[in-house]
């Protein structure tokens, strides 16, 4: 017999209404967790990154909550691609332009996301997006270009992205503007292997991913904090999410051949092959990070 469904309660954002886990940390905190409680968890390494930002009360599309939501237990994977930039261009909005490695060729990735402990609780996410130059900054100069591929501040367009909770999604989709939906997916990193699976809407597969992870290199808390805007558009207006990462395990390994990723029929797949992905430059593993997701801010831009 299947194992018998986790104990849900009805909670409401917004117009939606919602079922989480009973007893887990949205059901208890509603976002306002506390980091005492969380400290405890075998899972969690370390909480001190988090009593450093301290949250803030806000109105949103889903009703008041607070910023920023916080993921105590990540583990991630992302392949980056190079892409021709003339692809780039078709699917990006005109404010956006496409980070060029050299004239003629920007880059297109792949992000795995598997979210063990965050104030949300567990869900697991994938996106395809394009990294691009910041807005309002004019062209990159060669040393931003090269921060930018360390990883220290990205800026990014996303495409598509699916989560496998329907808390997720509206959040997502509702709050941030972001193109999500609900689709199984699942995901599993650890020292030795990342492998993750996509379905797609008919519960065929979308996209799929099998890579021996990079071997580790531990850092203390707080040693290596990298930062990722987003860019979306909703409700009228251009805003910008600002997601921190504080790393405290991670792989790189460049042009890796062993990456296996499958593409399949659905949503993610498609958003890829459209990019015309030319080959794999690097992929990046992280068996242990934690993030602070801000609610995005509204700006203005140049059209």
């Amino acid at each position: 017999m299947p194992p018998a469904s986790p104990p849900t309660v009805e909670v409401q954002l917004g117009r939606h209404t919602v079922a989480v886990p009973k007893g887990g940390l949205y059901d208890r905190y509603r976002m306002n967790t506390d980091l005492d409680e969380v400290a405890r968890d075998p899972r969690v390494p370390d909480v001190s990154f988090f009593r450093q930002l301290p949250k803030t009360a806000v109105e949103t599309p889903i009703g008041p909550t607070l910023t920023p939501n916080f993921y105590y237990r990540v583990s991630t994977a992302r392949l980056t691609m190079l892409a021709p930039t003339e692809a780039l261009r078709a699917r990006l909005p005109r404010v956006l332009s496409p980070l060029e490695v050299v004239p003629g060729l920007g880059l297109a990735a792949v992000m795995f996301y598997r979210y063990d402990v965050c104030d949300i609780d567990f869900y697991t996410e994938v996106a395809v997006g394009i990294p691009v130059k910041p807005a309002r900054h004019g062209p990159l100069g060669g040393i931003d270009l090269a921060a930018s591929l360390k990883n220290e501040h990205l800026h990014a367009y996303v495409l598509s992205l699916p989560v496998n909770t329907e808390i997720a999604r509206i959040r997502g989709h509702d709050a941030y503007g972001l193109p999500k939906w609900v689709t199984d997916i699942d995901i599993h990193i650890d020292q030795r292997r990342t492998a993750a699976q996509v379905a797609n809407d008919a519960g065929g597969l979308d996209l799929a991913l099998s890579v021996v992870t990079p071997p580790q290199k531990q850092f203390a808390n707080g040693q290596r904090v990298s930062s990722l805007t987003t860019y979306t558009h909703f409700r009228g207006a251009w805003h910008e999410v600002i997601n921190q990462t504080n790393i405290l395990s991670m792989g790189s390994q460049f042009s890796p051949r062993d990456a296996h990723l499958h593409l399949g029929r659905g949503r993610l797949s498609d958003d890829l092959r459209s990019l015309k992905p030319l080959r794999t430059l690097s992929l990046d593993v992280s068996t242990s990070s934690q993030i602070a997701l801000n609610m995005p801010i509204p700006f203005s831009v140049s059209r």
